[in-house]
């Protein structure tokens, strides 16, 4: 079997040469772009693989196209059917890029149901223009010519093309110019290539314009793809940055030098705060009011992440002025909750626990805006949960009145403050810590100092939850009232 190699066959593998690598260098950089959108990463692939399909096929059968034979003419048949049906392909995938990047939301899948149905028709017609000569034929030479029929072959990849030209011209607002302009030279340069090539017979420059034009497109939207991951990263490295700030500011408004007051032997503070996300909702705070009151404060936003974060920080200043005023807590509650139901439009709330112990005395004063309950520990005792009377959460409804209940601290005794992210941590069975496990966490060492105590929680808390991602903030606070 002898191939015919003319001066044109030359050019025409030389043109296939050069396109079969460069499309399958597209190929391998657009596996390694992990960056890109999913469906235009498999689009453009799937792309690729059929122009080298499509220019391979073509050049196979103007190189066997004369030579006698009947295995010659089965393989002429073979590759023009691929030929063909890998240009009607081709067309498909460029309409799914047209479609990916238009945008369109309500009319999308209409659309892509029409381009299936479309490729599927043009499946049906090569089908059956191998077996009919509808399309194309072969004579007694192997020598290639149009049947009658050949129009419909490019009867659905030119409806294809309508809708390309649509899409660009419908949704053209929703397109970058750059893109769009991408499309415009694939659609237009094989059609200029046709037109040059007329003159210049068996030179086929539309494989030229079609790898060209193909790789330039490919070149603006991996390009803008690029771009707009790069953006992304800044944007996403920015907003770590000012998360990172955001938290630090969080950190630094809540009291986190311990020893607290080491100047003051009747009593002492440890508390700690771990937010489930860079910032979180949760906060405690503890100062003293005068020589002889120490104000303490633990409380809940309602939500997660900045806007509870913010909430948090209004919430703790409103409080924090309030109790400085020298007020009750059920006052300094009532207060609170007007301020901030007064210009609520989110409508948040946060649960607060506020007490004010008389350091002379160990009397402790509290009120409870719908948070948990506080767990105290008498001298020589355990720790027990006080089932104060709760009111309702600040920033729930106006005009609420809050009321005091008074404990009495002795020498020895502690109190232990908590958010609800204590008992909610949920292990991987979806099973709760519960306030049964807190209780035994506590009691684990009851006359441990308050930063022992609150270690001790928490390593009981991570242990039960164990891989378990944390979904609420966890926040504790231990006081421990030694007296005179």
């Amino acid at each position: 079997m002898v191939f015919s190699v003319t001066t044109s066959n030359m050019i025409n593998l030389l043109f296939i040469a050069a396109g079969i690598g460069i499309c399958g260098l597209c190929f391998i950089q657009i596996s390694s772009s992990v960056h890109l959108r999913k469906d235009i990463r498999r689009y453009f692939q799937l792309f690729f693989l059929l122009i080298i399909v499509y220019i391979g096929t073509h050049l196979a059968r103007q190189l066997m196209e004369g030579i006698m034979g009947e295995g010659i003419r089965s393989a002429l048949y073979s590759v023009t059917f691929l030929e063909m049906l890998s240009a009607g392909c081709m067309a498909f995938m460029i309409s799914l890029l047209v479609l990916a990047v238009s945008k369109i939301e309500n009319r999308g899948k209409i659309v892509f149901f029409v381009l299936v149905a479309l490729i599927c028709i043009h499946l049906v017609l090569q089908i059956i223009g191998v077996f009919t000569d509808m399309i194309f034929c072969f004579d007694d030479s192997n020598v290639y010519h149009r049947a009658p029929g050949y129009l419909l072959s490019n009867i659905c990849p030119l409806l294809m093309l309508l809708i390309d030209v649509s899409l660009l011209i419908i949704y053209r607002k929703n397109i970058e110019t750059h893109i769009k302009k991408a499309f415009w030279i694939y659609m237009i340069a094989p059609i200029i290539a046709i037109i040059i090539q007329s003159f210049f017979y068996g030179v086929q420059l539309i494989i030229f314009a079609t790898v060209g034009a193909a790789v330039y497109m490919f070149s603006v939207i991996i390009k803008d793809q690029n771009s707009k991951y790069e953006q992304q990263q800044m944007e996403s490295s920015r907003l770590e940055t000012e998360l990172t700030m955001a938290s630090s500011i969080q950190t630094d408004m809540l009291p986190n030098i311990f020893p607290a007051f080491p100047e003051r032997s009747e009593f002492d503070v440890y508390a700690k705060m771990d937010p489930a996300k860079e910032v979180g909702g949760d906060f405690y705070d503890f100062f003293l009011v005068d020589d002889d009151h120490l104000c303490i404060i633990i409380a809940d936003v309602s939500g997660k992440g900045v806007p509870a974060a913010l909430f948090m920080m209004a919430s703790l200043i409103i409080l924090s002025n309030h109790a400085k005023m020298g007020k009750t807590p059920a006052q300094i509650l009532t207060d609170t909750n007007e301020t901030i139901c007064s210009n609520n439009r989110e409508e948040m709330f946060v649960t607060v626990w506020l007490g004010i112990l008389e350091i002379s005395t160990g009397k402790l004063t509290a009120s409870n805006a719908g948070h948990e309950y506080p767990a105290i520990k008498k001298a020589g005792g355990l720790f027990e949960f006080r089932k104060d009377k709760h009111g309702l959460v600040i920033g729930g409804m106006d005009g609420m009145k809050y009321k005091n209940y008074e404990v009495q601290m002795e020498a020895g005794s502690k109190l232990f403050l908590y958010t609800d992210g204590v008992p909610e941590a949920t292990n991987g069975n979806n099973e709760m810590f519960g306030t049964e496990r807190t209780l035994e966490a506590l009691n684990r060492d009851p006359d441990a100092d308050p930063e022992t105590i609150l270690k001790n929680v928490r390593r009981s808390v991570d242990g039960f939850v164990r891989d378990a991602e944390q979904f609420d903030d966890l926040t504790m606070l231990c006081v421990e009232y030694m007296g005179k």
